[in-house]
């Protein structure tokens, strides 16, 4: 996936909606941005398949050597497949963060909560004004 073709949300967390079966499925992951900030990752928890994800609350955590951070639910749904590999390979988050680092896949209930995303651009914005 193309990071400018990706929705954002301000806590960092990238994504992308494509039709599934029975509706619109969003696939969730997390930014280079906020793999850069948090450096060295060493754990990553997965939530579990079935469980109900509502826009805005945390879902899992990942922790780096400086500190842990909660991941927080873009959009709201079920849980629908978990990238199960991620937690063993978690470079894949800075080698490949749009790609084999996606983290999970959710079965949107209210796809009106993508309106709320940042598109790539605005995401830039928001990127360079956290750094300074």
């Amino acid at each position: 996936m193309k990071p400018e073709e990706l929705l954002y949300a301000k806590t960092h967390e990238w994504v992308h909606v494509a039709p599934g079966e029975g509706g619109q499925v969003a696939t969730i992951g997390i930014s280079a941005f906020a793999v850069e900030a948090l450096t060295d990752l060493v754990f990553l928890e997965l939530p579990s398949i079935g469980r109900q994800l509502t826009a805005g609350k945390p879902f899992g955590e990942v922790e780096s050597v400086k500190a842990v951070s909660d991941l927080y639910a873009p959009v709201s749904g079920e849980v629908v497949e978990v990238n199960e590999e991620l937690p063993n390979n978690l470079q894949w988050l800075s080698d490949d963060p749009y790609g084999k680092g996606w983290v999970v896949k959710v079965q949107l209930s209210n796809e009106a909560e993508t309106k709320q995303l940042s598109d790539f651009a605005s995401y830039q914005r928001q990127c360079a004004e956290e750094q300074h």
